[in-house]
């Protein structure tokens, strides 16, 4: 396809003299090219498919990089790439040294704020607009935020301050949960008509501050926000009125002459403001449109037919492993429930959902929520499987000490994609998790170094009393271990294994990244004739000291590997003991280093760290 318009368009300057329906027919060839490109450089499509209407209408109307605008994840914020003089740059989107999937302020200086993770926008939209304030500045700025971010309470903290600051701000609320048709209506439109009006706005600001901050403004705000609520049932807007933002929609944001009409109309408005609109995630792609959570981020496919291109080992996922154990472990145990805050299908957990849908929660995006609720359900009786990203745990530091290892509670925390994680980046990868929890007292942490012990750990979990027990294991596929004919055994918590015998040189390693230790020591052993010991450490807390000590005694030098950071993790736990029993030991660290791993993909990311076998080979080679 040709893009004759859009090849034009290297900056939102651009687009400033285009009549409407030149900017119609820009939309269509941003979806076009977007498709195009992510059909075969694969990256979230169908949120950014339905949000091209609003970024081509956010800069018609406002004066880009001066006046900023904040997305929230960034999952919709393609069509602002593309249209920030990065359309060539999108080809490379993911890929190492290539544009982000995010924003970044690094990248370009239309990217007001960096983002990666959910529910952040508004508040730091707040900081900015309010540093824009003390500095003098006329600049505006917009907060943009779906329906989805919404759910996590940092962006309810920053509604509520931004509320109650006056600050000059625009949140757009981007709601495609639901249809057009059941919330729009002549009386939304007639509504938003009035709400938008110039001369309505200016009798009411007039009249709002004479009123001045008493208790007859706060009846009038309940007598507007009762009759808004009597006129337009489902509209939403009474919660953030309640907060004091002034709330308009909602509208249709896939209508480009509603989207520029409104914009234009409550872009000079003061104080807060909020405009609701609806769109349809995938809009303008039958295939998007039909199966929004597969489309979010469908990995290659044909643009024509919208087939996707699966290569299909029958190797399994771990968070099919996951999924199918727990649903298994249910049936056998009724105390057993599982949580999510909105990963159902990635982490695995649908499969649990389908078969016990009143033993499955779905909290949303609230990681913090997630694991306090799980506290709490521990604390009645019931077992908790909570599975969270390992980068969103993080997210929830707080509640797993205070609510979970304080009272000792038997929840299971599973930190899927643990580890580097490929495309998406440093916002997503799951490196600190082992460093960040092995302080705190009553934990476990469990790092399975394939599909078996991934089952048999979970297992452990659901028979011990005490937590957090945490569970950390990688995105993407297996090491084809026979999980599904294996039966279920206790992996005894804090016990290592030795996998090969050797001597002077102990390979110590956590997860996966132990078959990739596995085949350095047997190249080798098989190069030079000596002999390198294999341990499996499995337990990362309690760390095997027993293990450790016969380790010491036998060897001069210890090589921790690990698919985490060095500083704390395994590395950690290893140098820790040894500088205190064996001084004289040496212990050399294998794994993420003190710095943010670029995107790439996940193999390219491992080499990049040491984690391959060459890789560990090559060390090992060194130190003999």
């Amino acid at each position: 396809m040709t893009y004759r318009l859009l090849d034009k368009i290297d900056s939102p300057k651009d687009i400033k003299a285009l009549s409407l329906e030149e900017l119609r027919e820009l939309c269509s060839q941003l979806r076009s090219y977007m498709i195009d490109c992510c059909a075969v450089n694969p990256g979230h499509l169908g949120s950014s498919l339905g949000a091209v209407e609003l970024i081509v209408g956010l800069h018609k109307v406002y004066d880009t990089p001066q006046d900023k605008i904040v997305f929230d994840v960034g999952h919709q914020a393609y069509a602002h790439k593309i249209l920030t003089g990065r359309r060539e740059a999108f080809k490379s989107n993911r890929k190492r040294e290539g544009i982000s999937g995010f924003t970044r302020r690094e990248e370009s200086v239309y990217d007001a704020f960096g983002v990666g993770h959910s529910s952040t926008s508004i508040s730091a939209a707040l900081g900015l607009a309010t540093a824009a304030r003390l500095q003098g500045s006329d600049e505006k700025v917009v907060a943009v935020i779906g329906d989805g971010a919404l759910t996590g309470g940092l962006a309810y903290e920053g509604l509520n301050n931004a509320g109650a600051s006056k600050a000059d701000l625009l949140v757009v609320l981007n709601d495609n949960n639901f249809s057009i048709d059941r919330n729009l209506g002549a009386v939304h439109e007639h509504l938003l008509r009035l709400t938008t009006n110039a001369t309505y706005n200016r009798i009411k600001t007039h009249l709002w501050n004479r009123i001045g901050e008493n208790g007859f403004r706060n009846t009038i705000r309940s007598i507007v926000a009762n009759a808004k609520h009597s006129i337009i049932k489902q509209s939403g807007g009474d919660i953030f009125e309640a907060m004091g933002f002034r709330y308009f929609g909602p509208i249709d944001g896939n209508d480009m002459e509603q989207v520029l009409e409104t914009l234009q109309k409550i872009k000079n408005l003061p104080g807060p403001r909020v405009l609701h609109i609806i769109t349809t995630k995938g809009k303008g792609y039958a295939p998007a449109e039909r199966q929004q959570t597969i489309w979010h981020a469908p990995g290659t496919f044909d643009p024509e037919t919208g087939a996707r291109i699966c290569n299909s080992d029958g190797v399994s996922r771990y968070q099919d492993v996951f999924g199918e154990v727990l649903t298994d472990l249910a049936s056998k145990d009724e105390s057993i429930v599982g949580i999510t805050p909105a990963m159902s299908s990635g982490c695995g957990m649908n499969v649990f959902a389908k078969a016990y849908p009143d033993r499955f929660f779905d909290v949303g995006i609230a990681e913090e929520h997630a694991v306090t609720f799980s506290a709490g359900l521990a604390a009645r009786g019931m077992r908790p499987f909570c599975n969270i990203y390992s980068s969103f745990s993080q997210r929830a530091y707080d509640q797993i000490i205070h609510d979970v290892a304080l009272q000792n509670l038997p929840v299971v925390l599973c930190f899927d994609r643990a580890g580097l994680v490929g495309e998406d980046g440093a916002t997503h990868h799951g490196c600190y998790d082992m460093a960040a929890y092995r302080s705190i007292p009553n934990a476990v942490i469990a790092v399975p170094s394939d599909e078996v012990e991934l089952k048999n750990m979970m297992y452990t979990a659901s028979r011990i009393q005490g937590g957090p027990f945490i569970i950390r294991y990688p995105r993407g596929k297996g090491e084809n271990a026979p999980w599904k004919e294996s039966e279920y055994e206790v992996c005894e918590v804090g016990r290592g294994v030795c996998v090969l015998e050797g001597k002077d040189v102990a390979v110590v390693a956590a997860g996966p990244v132990l078959y990739e230790a596995r085949k350095a020591v047997r190249s080798v052993e098989a190069g030079t004739g000596k002999k390198v010991s294999l341990y499996n450490i499995r337990y990362v807390k309690p760390v095997d000291t027993a293990l450790l000590d016969r380790i010491c005694k036998d060897h001069k030098t210890i090589i921790t590997v690990e698919d985490g950071c060095v500083e704390g993790g395994l590395h950690g736990a290893v140098a820790e003991y040894v500088a205190d029993v064996a001084p004289g030991v040496r212990v050399i660290p294998i794994g993420v280093p003190d710095m943010f791993i670029a995107q790439d993909t996940q193999k390219n990311q491992r080499a990049e760290c040491g984690l391959t076998a060459d890789a560990i080979e090559d060390r090992i080679r060194k130190v003999l």
